[in-house]
C-alpha cells in the first residue's frame, strides 16, 4: 500500500468511527444498546416491506422460516415487533414494527444525517461542493 492509499485508509477509518459514534448515539436514544447488526437488518426489511409475512421475510432474506421465527421472537421480546393476524386468513400472521422498532429501523439514516451535519459544520461552502463532486465520481 502506498502512502496515498494509507492516508485514504486512515481518513475512511476516522469517518467510519464518527459514523459508528453517531449510530451508537441514535440507538442509545432508542433505548437499545445491545441490538445486533442482523436484528437491525431485519427491522429495516420489515419497515421497507410494510406488511410482511414470515414466509415472505424468509424468501427475502434467503433463510428458513424457523430462522425468521427465531429472529422475530427476539425482536418481539425487545418490544420492537409484534405479530398481527391476517383478517382474511387466521393462519397468516403479519410482522409489524412497534414505534421502538421503527426508530431502530430508521436509526441508520438518522446516524448518516448526523454524520453529514457534522461534516457540513467542519467544511466551508467550497469544500462542501468539492466533497459532493468527488463523492459523485465514485460509483
Amino acid at each position: 500500500m502506498d502512502e496515498r492509499e494509507q492516508q485514504l485508509l486512515e481518513a475512511f477509518q476516522a469517518l467510519f468511527r464518527l459514523k459508528n459514534e453517531c449510530s451508537c448515539s441514535v440507538l442509545s436514544e432508542c433505548g437499545i444498546s445491545n441490538v445486533t447488526v442482523k436484528q437491525v437488518a431485519y427491522l429495516r426489511l420489515i419497515d421497507e416491506q410494510g406488511e410482511v409475512t414470515f414466509s415472505r421475510l424468509a424468501e427475502i432474506t434467503g433463510t428458513s422460516k424457523p430462522t425468521v421465527t427465531e429472529m422475530i421472537n427476539k425482536c418481539v421480546r425487545m418490544d420492537c415487533a409484534y405479530r398481527a393476524p391476517c383478517p382474511d386468513d387466521g393462519r397468516i400472521q403479519y410482522i409489524r414494527l412497534t414505534e421502538k422498532g421503527r426508530m431502530i429501523a430508521t436509526a441508520e439514516q438518522a446516524a448518516l444525517r448526523r454524520l453529514i451535519a457534522r461534516m457540513m459544520e467542519a467544511l466551508d461552502e467550497n469544500e462542501r461542493e468539492e466533497l459532493i463532486a468527488l463523492l459523485r465520481k465514485v460509483r
